[in-house]
């Protein structure tokens, strides 16, 4: 995933979760989720039309 291990990705978590906090990290967490599963859409869009 981006090309970072699983270590990596525990160390982004805790530096998300000191400096956005536990209270607001789970709406921060669906909104980055909907904006990758969107840039994903697009990406795959893209491929398509260039393909026709």
């Amino acid at each position: 995933m981006f090309g970072l291990g699983s270590g990596e990705l525990l160390v982004v978590a805790i530096i998300a979760l000191i400096f956005i906090g536990p209270e607001k990290l789970p709406g921060f967490a669906t909104t980055i989720g909907k904006f990758v599963r969107q840039l994903k859409n697009a990406v795959d869009e893209i491929k398509t039309d260039l393909k026709d």
